[in-house]
């Protein structure tokens, strides 16, 4: 398999598996019902895109030449995107303790049942809902970097 052709698939398979985890993931938050099984479809694009990002590395040591230069922004850009949304999914949940007057998940403990079930579906929707848009975001880098490769 040449250098292209491991480029192309590396690519292809960051798109597929995003695309399947953050339209499910997107599907779910849509339904206000995150499921378990959203998170490790999203944990595996994650991965997916890390793999996408050292396999380009490892063509850029061998020298390899792509179609475009974007195809190493593309190729390498979801892992920073992959980042931003964690740390956009941590602070959604403090959003959420703040947006109801919670000072911490403690306060949140102190509620009646009906409310603490309230509050964790709202922070748990809204944590997929982050990661499910960084999921679209990252199938779409992946879609530019395999037509590009």
């Amino acid at each position: 398999m040449d250098e292209q052709a491991i480029a192309a698939v590396a690519a292809w398979a960051t798109l597929a598996v995003n695309t399947v985890a953050g339209a499910y993931a997107g599907w779910r938050w849509w339904q206000v019902n995150p499921t378990a099984a959203v998170w490790p479809l999203l944990r595996a694009g994650q991965a997916v895109a890390v793999v996408q990002a050292l396999v380009a590395g490892i063509l850029f040591a061998s020298n390899y030449e792509p179609a475009d230069g974007l195809y190493w922004l593309y190729a390498l850009l979801p892992v920073a995107i992959g980042f931003i949304a964690e740390q956009l999914r941590i602070a959604s949940a403090e959003q959420v303790l703040e947006n109801r007057g919670l000072e911490n998940a403690q306060a949140v403990g102190a509620l009646p049942e009906t409310e603490q079930r309230s509050v964790v579906l709202a922070i748990v929707r809204r944590e997929v809902g982050v990661v499910a848009l960084a999921a679209g975001v990252v199938a779409f880098l992946a879609l530019r970097a395999a037509l590009i490769a």
